[in-house]
This record gives structure tokens, sequence and C-alpha cells, in this order.
């Protein structure tokens, strides 16, 4: 059906489990083919006349690529969604009823309608319902990054269909978002799979912000000009304005966030995902179930909530296996923000001591100075080595930092805070701090006295960067906090042990970014729709090349007519393959991965034209 000569990793024993009728909790990257270990289970029920599986989704768009890629691969699949007519959906259900369709997408709140469990009664008095797959089961959990409340209506399929099997996949959770997700969609029995988290094509990296904009049109321009990438914003307003700058310095970029109309969203999303060499600039409203898998980069210009939603998020790049880089932009500011939402929560404490922990492990991520994909995976429960002999290791592992030993600094900085304290009670945010530590005479200094304070000007040895990443530590360590509108700075509890000498904090050394020549690269028109030249995933000579854009090209139409993305037809390994071998018969081309016995019927004497020439 889908034209792979083998399976990867656990999708075998996964396939096999389901199969034969048992439940299952599968963990396994974004990439790594969840899907496949529900399709073929239910393609394989299907024909032993079991009926069809209901798959639960919690996104318009996922639905409509995947029952699209699953009609392109010879399997009859639909959705129920609002996007259909009184008449789509008619057509639908009768299909479903007859046992026709193999499987039906829909979202959470759908199933739990009256009418679709009467539906569903009905498939299964008679044997029609082969299984339920529900898929980002991340989102029924309070501790996962996408806590979804329809999500909790979902062990009604237990309680009301015990005999029907389940399997619930997601690509992130932690040991305490398992024990959830188990607990709330009542999967006590099922089996546990726990694929790798590492993703050895990704290259992770954080920066420090200096100038966020800047620092990304940097990166975007020197790494990956013309490439498919997403960008992350906390705020809307970030968004729309940062899409706006990009596109203004010759990025092809597009906003997407909930506040923008429904069908600008899709217009957008649209784009994104059938053009080449399109930039996502987006809350966190977009990205789950996109499967385009030529996105060549994530960035963050915020820092994300912890280390499920950053892996998550970073996980939309490189589905294609081909390197990819994971890019974030972090600063003292960011800090302060995430941890003044989760104090200003109106959650019960647990909730919010939940929250800070895992926003303390995103914290010790971004302030690591040894290897980031070990400390990434550790947090999964997953030991790795560094990652210096991968093809894209992480910054740390390519280039290890200069350290210092900020242990002195950080006690200066706690001392000055307390003198603030101890004169009337004052309390200042981090910029007036390091100015008094540095010695700069401002006209706050003078009006408030501070520079007859024992520790004016004892930190003048350190720069103001310098002195931004130990403030940014002693908050992220929790030794320090913000309060209020203008967040100024307070010792915890926990500051004593800084102040006696108990803790050793060893800190990166700040590193200025590059400054980039006037007039070099920026200001470059924009060329919309349209990526640089890409190679391919295989090393191809100059005939080989010549054949790759002619598949391409021919690709591009199919995918028009058929109103798809380009790579439901075909991914560009597929078509580099079919470049490379140049099979002259269709029962070569049938060997090709990913040529499955649709598509070779219905696509296979075209691409021989094509390669012919």
């Amino acid at each position: 059906m889908f034209g792979y000569s083998a399976f990867r990793g656990a999708q075998a024993e996964i396939v096999d489990h389901v199969i034969q009728g048992g439940d299952a909790l599968v963990l396994m990257p974004t990439g790594g083919g969840k899907s496949l270990c529900f399709q073929v289970p239910a393609i394989a029920r299907h024909r032993r006349d079991q009926g069809v599986a209901v798959v639960v989704s919690p996104l318009i768009a996922l639905m409509h690529d995947q029952v699209g890629a699953l009609e392109e691969a010879g399997v009859h699949a639909a959705f129920l969604n609002s996007s259909l007519t009184l008449d789509e959906t008619q057509r639908i259900e009768r299909e479903m009823m007859g046992g026709r369709l193999v499987l039906l997408y829909v979202a959470p709140e759908r199933l739990t309608t009256p009418r679709m469990l009467a539906q569903l009664d009905s498939l299964e008095e008679r044997g029609l319902l082969s299984l339920f797959a529900i898929d980002e089961a991340h989102c029924v959990s309070q501790w996962g990054h996408d806590f979804r409340e329809d999500y909790l209506a979902l062990n009604v399929l237990h309680e009301r269909y015990p005999g029907v099997p389940r399997i619930a996949l997601t690509a992130t959770a932690d040991e305490l978002t398992r024990a959830d997700i188990v607990q709330r969609l009542q999967l006590e029995d099922a089996r546990i799979f726990i694929s790798s988290f590492d993703r050895p094509n990704i290259r992770y990296a954080v920066v420090e912000k200096t100038e966020p904009r800047q620092q990304l049109l940097r990166f975007i321009q020197d790494e990956h000009e013309g490439e498919a990438g997403i960008v992350y914003c906390q705020s809307r307003k970030k968004v729309d304005e940062t899409a706006a700058w990009l596109g203004g310095e010759g990025i092809t970029a597009l906003a997407y966030h909930a506040g923008l109309d429904a069908d600008v969203r899709r217009r957008h999303q649209d784009r994104f995902l059938r053009e080449e060499g399109v930039v996502m600039v987006a809350t966190i409203a977009f990205g789950m179930g996109i499967d385009k898998p030529d996105v060549r980069f994530v960035a963050h210009l915020d820092l994300p909530k912890n280390i499920e939603a950053y892996y998550q998020e970073t996980g939309r790049a490189g589905r294609d296996g081909a390197p990819a880089d994971a890019w974030m932009a972090y600063g003292l500011a960011d800090v302060v923000n995430q941890r003044r939402m989760i104090d200003e929560s109106p959650a019960a404490e647990e909730f919010k001591r939940g929250q800070r922990g895992k926003l303390d492990a995103l914290l010790t991520l971004a302030e690591a100075h040894d290897c980031r994909r070990v400390r990434l995976l550790a947090y999964f429960g997953e030991a790795s080595e560094r990652c210096a002999a991968y093809q894209n290791a992480c910054d740390n592992c390519l280039n290890p930092p200069a350290t210092w030993d900020a242990t002195e600094a950080a006690r200066k900085a706690l001392s000055c805070i307390y003198r603030f304290h101890q004169n009337r009670g004052q309390r200042f945010g981090a910029g007036h701090l390091i100015d008094v530590l540095r010695g700069k005479a401002t006209d706050k200094v003078a009006q408030n006295g501070h520079e007859s304070l024992t520790t004016f000007g004892i930190g003048a040895d350190l720069s103001e960067a310098q002195w931004r990443v130990v403030l940014r530590q002693l908050i992220a360590l929790g030794y320090l906090r913000t309060e209020g509108e203008y967040n100024t700075l307070e010792l915890t509890a926990s500051a004593r042990e800084v102040l006696r000498g108990e803790v050793q904090m060893l800190l990166r050394q700040p590193s200025d970014a590059p400054k980039r020549g006037k007039g070099e690269r920026g200001g470059k028109a924009a060329r919309p729709g349209r990526a640089k030249d890409k190679a391919p995933p295989l090393p191809l000579d100059d005939d080989g090349l010549a054949r790759f854009e002619a598949l391409k090209a021919w690709r591009a139409e199919v995918a028009r007519e058929h109103n798809l993305p380009a790579y439901i037809v075909f991914h560009d390994a597929t078509l580099a393959e079919m470049a490379q071998a140049a099979p002259a018969t269709l029962d070569a081309l049938g060997h090709i991965s990913g040529v499955g016995a649709k598509k070779l019927e219905a696509y296979g004497r075209e691409i021989l034209r094509v390669l012919g020439g």
C-alpha cells in the first residue's frame, strides 16, 4: 500500500499488537512514523471485515492531509468536521455505516456527540468498529503542554466499547504526563511503547538575545535562505510585527495566530504547505499535525513554557530526515515573563509547582554549557552520549563555550539587592541594579543616594551583558524572583546559600554576535514562492539532477490538479531515488521506496515518460 520495504524501529511490534486487538500507548518522536502504527492495523482489520477505524484528531488541516495521503495510496478514508457541507457529511456517514470506510478522522468534540455515539453503537453491534486511534494524546493531560478539555471525554471509549482496541499516540510526554494519559484514557492494561526521542538530524542551538530580529535574520540568511521554516513568538502582536519585518527584509514570511480570520489562517497554512521557501511566523496555535517534511528550521524568538513544548515545536523541522536546525534566542526577560505567567495564573498551587519545575528544566537546558542533546534526552528518561560525533551536533558540542566562575559576582548582586532593602525597603529592577554594581552615575542613582552604598561600583569589572547573564541565572535557579508591574528583584530564602558561598555558579561567557557590514545582504528583493536550488537527498550526477528537477516539476502539476501539497504525491527522497536509479520499467519503478501499488498504477507510465526525457 505505502511502498516501503520494511518497518522502522518498534513499528512492526506495535502494528502486530494492535492488529491482534491489543491496546497501546505509543510515544514516538515527530517524523518517527506514528501514523503507520494505526493506519496499517486499520487496513489489516478492515480486510478481516472488522469495519472502520476511528481516528481522533484535533486539527482539520491534519485530517485533510492524512486523508489525502491515504486516498493517494489507495486507502479509502474520510473525515467529518465543520468544513463539510450537509450533503458531504451524510455521504460519508452512509459509507461509514456501511463499513466501506477503512479510516474515519473526527475531532474529539464530534466523537462524543449523541449522534456520533449512536452511530458507533450501531457499528459495534454489527462488528464493524475495528479500532480507535487517539492522536496527540498528550492533549488529555493537565501536565502536558497542550491540554484540551474535549479530550477528557474520551474515557467514554473504554467504558462504552471495551472490546474495541485503542491506540493512543504522542510525540512528547514526560513520566508525569504519561501517567496522566494512562489514567485519564483508562489505558492501565495497554502496552507502552517508547521509541528513542533522539532526532539526530536536528542541530540544537541557543543564542543570547541581544538584537533578536537581527539575530533571526542573520540565521535565516546565512543558513536557510529560500528554505521553509517556522518562527515561534509568544504574542499575536509580535507575530504580526515579525512577519511584516521579515517581509521587508526580503523573506517570504506569513503570520499565523488565533486572532486572524479563519480564512486568512487557512490561506496562509495552504501556502506554507504547498509553496517552497515560505517562513511561517506563528504562536503555538500553529504546528500540531503539520506533516510538511522539508521544514529546514524552527526558530524561537521567545522561550517556550517547558521542554515538552520545545521538543514538540522543534520536532516540526526535518521530518524528512535531512539536516535541520532548532534555533532559539533567549534572554533575561524570557525568564521573568515565564515565571510571572505561572505565578499570576489562577491555577491551583500544585499545578503551579509542577509548571515551575518544568520551566526550571527548560532554563537548565537553555543555560547549559555542555551537550544540549544529552540534557534534552535525559529529561525524557533516555541516556545518551554527547552529540559531537553527529552530523548535526548541538552548538555546545560544535563550539564548546568559554565559561567563567560567577560565584563572587552572584554574591555581589544579591548583596546589593539586600542593601536596597535595608535602605528604606527600596526595590528596583535589573537595569538599575546593574548601574549601581558598575558604578554608573545616573540620575536615578543620585536621587536614591545609591552612590553611598558599599556595593556601588563593586562590579565595575564586568560588562552589562555579563551582569545580565548572572541575574538571569539567579532567577532561573530560584535565588531571585521578580515582583509587580516593574519586575523589581526580590531575594528568595535560598539566596542565603549563595551569599554564604555554598553554591558555585559556572556560567557561559556572553558572546557578541558578529556585526554585519553596512548593506550586506539586507534589503534583498523577495522571491515569492521560490526557494533557492536545494541539494537533493541523494548524490546525483548532472543527468540525475536534470531528472530530479523534471520529476519535481511533474509532481507540482499533479499536486495542483489534486489540490494537495506536493509531498503527499511523493516525497523528495522518493523522487531522488527515481532520478538516481532511472528505472525503465514499471516493475523496476515499483521497487523504489515510497511507490505503492496504487501510485504505481496511477502515475507509473507518466513517471517513466518524465524519466525518459
